[in-house]
């Protein structure tokens, strides 16, 4: 539990007068509290109707509401499977902390936790009423268990554990990555096995996904991950937070031919990522051409982009061969995480999978980052195997996706 202490940053989220639902993230408040009034008359009036033969007809195979906290962002929403085998987002509420975290250049655990704990409820009440369900109309509740900000996870998780034992329904703790991993599944119709590139702020890797809680790690990164080397550079050049944007949208105006940086373990066999070295590149040139106009910063953008896609392109091809080596044949080229959002990294992608026969598929932008809608879909996937998880699921800071087992559970 996050105790109450006094704090040197500023309460980044108002709290509201609406009361809360999971008090010190351990008493539920009634469920009637999620529920938002439905219209007499909605597409979802149907749903209701007490006629089994038309509930039977009708009703979604599977609802589950998912639950992401790791990080940044509080966030909720409600997936459903369709008896057609169709895949629906009925709700997904996002609520950003970048503006919380802007001043400090990065975020800030503790206010993180102390955001989270403040936003939860109303996220969720947001989530059940913008999918005009109830809390016992859901099949299932998901909450990322890690990796993460543990502060954080916990009271995601804490608040999953609590709807789930007051609905009486399965409670899945989720691996934040396998969501990420996955959300490829909800937006498109993809068979395992495929190549997946995941780039985020705190990871880069290059798994074989062969199917739920079954990955094989071919590659990653020996030192900064891809998101958090644009976010280094970013601060660096004096840009906005988060760094990730604010670089591509300098770079969008810059010459990525003005400066010749290197393309950290290019050609080698081994599809490992390395970006320190390309980090220093562009220090040292800052700091060799200071003071840096506009246009500098622009430029030195727009070469750094070009060497990350250089090298995500030419580490992805290794890790083809890798896969194929492994005795793996992808059906797709995946690419997910928060730098997924990228132009030029999918671009760069797209035409590496062109060269190689194969379709690439990236989430939609709104699904690139953590939302709630890849916590729901990856509890989906897992409920449908029937992997669920008792409450002794703990807040996990680390948990490698190749490590991956059906119930992260400890005795704690």
């Amino acid at each position: 539990m996050i105790l109450p202490m006094p704090s040197p940053f500023p309460r980044p989220v108002a709290l509201t007068a609406e009361p809360p639902l999971v008090t010190g993230l351990l008493a539920l408040r009634p469920l009637a509290h999620y529920t938002k009034e439905l219209p007499a008359r909605n597409r979802r009036t149907a749903l209701l109707d007490p006629d089994p033969s038309f509930r039977e007809t009708s009703r979604p195979i599977m609802r589950v509401l998912g639950i992401e906290t790791t990080c940044d962002e509080t966030a909720a929403a409600i997936v459903s499977v369709e008896r057609s085998g169709e895949s629906k987002i009925l709700s997904n509420e996002v609520l950003s902390q970048i503006a919380a975290h802007a001043a400090y250049g990065g975020v800030v655990p503790e206010i993180a936790a102390r955001a989270h704990v403040e936003a939860i409820d109303r996220i969720i009440a947001r989530a059940f009423a913008n999918a005009e369900l109830k809390p016992d109309e859901i099949d299932a509740v998901a909450a990322a268990a890690g990796p993460g900000l543990v502060g954080g996870v916990m009271v995601g998780l804490t608040a999953g554990k609590a709807i789930a034992l007051a609905t009486g329904k399965p409670f899945i703790a989720i691996n934040h990555l396998e969501a990420h991993a996955l959300t490829a599944r909800l937006t498109d119709d993809l068979a395992f096995p495929y190549l997946l590139l995941l780039v985020s702020g705190g990871h880069t890797q290059l798994l074989a996904v062969r199917g739920v809680g079954d990955y094989l790690k071919l590659g990653g990164t020996i030192d900064d991950a891809v998101g958090e080397a644009f976010d280094k550079i970013a601060k660096m050049l004096a840009l906005p937070y988060p760094g990730g944007p604010s670089v591509e949208r300098e770079a969008a105006k810059g010459d990525p031919e003005r400066f010749d940086f290197p393309r950290p373990m290019q050609g080698r066999p081994s599809p490992d990522f390395s970006l320190s070295g390309l980090k220093t590149a562009v220090r040292l040139v800052a700091e060799r051409i200071a003071p840096l106009s506009d246009n500098d910063v622009a430029d030195l953008c727009a070469s750094f982009q070009a060497a990350v896609v250089d090298v995500m392109v030419d580490r992805t091809r290794a890790g083809l061969r890798a896969c194929r080596e492994a005795g793996i044949t992808p059906s797709t080229l995946v690419v997910a995480g928060g730098v997924a959002a990228n132009q030029a990294i999918r671009s760069g992608l797209n035409r590496l999978a062109t060269e190689a026969g194969l379709p690439m598929v990236a989430p939609p932008l709104a699904l690139c980052g953590d939302n709630g809608a890849m916590i729901a879909w990856a509890g989906l996937e897992r409920l449908r195997l029937g992997l669920v998880d008792d409450m002794a699921a703990v807040a996990r800071p680390r948990w490698p996706l190749d490590e991956l087992s059906a119930t992260p559970s400890t005795a704690a």
